[in-house]
């Protein structure tokens, strides 16, 4: 979109920094002005919980901070030099140069820069991340697209059965995406497949980004984010993919998933039905342990459902809500900016989530227009959950009702292993939500008198 927003979720294209660090041994390099990289790191990292800077990531990512000589008389020479320096100073299995509105504004060519080391066989690429071409979406895109073309590059794939590439959460622009990759490569695991997640603990680094060609097939989880990669996969190695659009959160999406990705890989029916039946037992029996807290404490327990965060999240965390829960949605706001071949498509998906849906869904980055709604909808009410930002967490005081932390920014809680996908992520968001009724205060049990 173009024009002032109030209340960004996002940042700039420049926060493809951020997919680089969340390779295990990734090493960005950012030719940009001063600051550029340390507020990509403060809204995506620090704004996201406080997750701290890793192994290259805050003050310690290499940048030229490109000044007026640079604007002028052109910033490749100082890029070099400081690429050499990197290379001294920094280990890592991949270095990605990553470009500021500054040198895009020049016309410096950072893609020719990394191409000059590269030639001596140095793991690295160049990237156009001019902050003004795109959002976090599509910085995290244009890095992973970059890898591809220029990393792992033309080769024969030697494909083996049953590995999956999975392309699903974009890292710190989504605050749960390590805790959440490492669920979905459990799951994934469980029935059968070998996976290559790509992504933070559960990776093996640049050597799985290497095995992309020997995938069987590709697993874009999202409702849109990875859909190009995976077109770009098929185009240059002839993977087939799968488009599974809704985020898997709680027993019934989850097994619905595993059902899906298992029939589509070829597996063996009993062995994924195996591992439902597993979890489903142990997801219902903690479940129906809350049976006695939700009798006793019915007239505490939120029945209206706002939502405010990207896509991915808020459909499947929604769906969740909703058909198991039995939450009433009110209102649902999409913060991250698809692209507008996407948007009917992603509407389509929406209405497939149940009648309860119909009309409350907005396509919309605009945090006050947002709130602005959310106002006007919820009057006087006390019995919402709010899930969202930092900022939706203070709207939800204004009539003391619940909010949940789920999309940036979040500058007042602390993310470390937090998850709500698959069938532990619905048990975790289950139970922050019920724990949430006592930080409200006033809390009665319906066996006692209200005052």
């Amino acid at each position: 979109m173009s024009g002032i927003i109030e209340q960004p979720r996002f940042s700039c294209a420049l926060a493809g920094q951020q997919t680089v660090l969340a390779i295990p041994k990734g090493i960005p390099i950012v030719h940009a002005g001063p600051g550029c990289a340390g507020k990509v790191f403060s809204f995506t990292a620090y704004g996201a919980g406080y997750q701290g800077e890793g192994y290259a990531g805050g003050g310690n990512i290499s940048c030229t901070n490109s000044s007026e000589t640079e604007v002028v008389f052109g910033g490749e020479k100082k890029l070099k030099d400081l690429v050499e320096g990197t290379l001294r100073v920094i280990k890592g299995d991949l270095f990605v140069i990553l470009a500021g509105c500054t040198s895009g504004i020049i016309g410096d060519n950072v893609e020719a820069v990394a191409s000059s080391f590269a030639k001596d066989g140095i793991p690295i690429i160049g990237v156009e991340t001019s902050g003004f071409k795109g959002n976090s979406y599509f910085g995290h895109e244009l890095v992973v697209n970059s890898i591809i073309r220029q990393f792992v590059g033309d080769i024969t794939p030697r494909v083996r059965e049953q590995v999956v590439n999975v392309f699903s959460v974009v890292p710190f622009q989504n605050p749960f995406w390590r805790a959440d990759l490492e669920e979905i490569k459990r799951l994934l695991q469980a029935i059968g497949l070998e996976v290559n997640i790509l992504f933070g603990h559960g990776s093996k680094g640049v050597s799985e980004w290497k095995d992309i060609p020997n995938a069987s097939f590709n697993l874009v989880l999202s409702p849109w984010i990875g859909l190009e990669t995976a077109l770009l996969l098929k185009e240059k190695y002839g993977t087939t993919y799968l488009h599974y659009p809704v985020f898997p959160v709680g027993a019934k999406a989850t097994s619905k998933f595993l059902r899906e990705v298992g029939e589509f890989a070829k597996l063996p029916k009993e062995k994924v039905e195996a591992v439902i039946e597993r979890e489903e037992s142990r997801f219902y029996d903690y479940f129906v342990a809350l049976g006695d807290f939700i009798v006793d404490m019915n007239n505490n327990i939120p029945f209206e459902l706002y939502m405010v965060a990207d896509s991915l999240y808020a459909l499947g965390v929604s769906d969740y809500l909703v058909n198991e829960m039995g939450f009433i949605p009110k209102g649902v706001y999409l913060t991250d900016e698809p692209k507008p071949g996407y948007i009917p498509k992603i509407k389509e998906i929406f209405q497939t989530l149940g009648e309860e849906f119909k009309g409350t869904l907005e396509i919309e980055a605009d945090g006050g227009i947002i709130q602005k709604h959310i106002r006007e909808k919820i009057g006087n009410s006390g019995k919402a959950v709010i899930l969202g930002s930092t900022w939706e967490s203070r709207l939800a005081k204004e009539h003391n009702n619940l909010s949940v932390k789920l999309s940036l920014p979040i500058n007042d809680d602390v993310i470390v292993n937090r998850s709500f996908s698959g069938y532990n992520g619905g048990l975790r968001l289950t139970e922050e939500i019920y724990s949430g009724i006592f930080r409200k205060g006033n809390i009665s049990q319906t066996t006692l008198v209200q005052e």
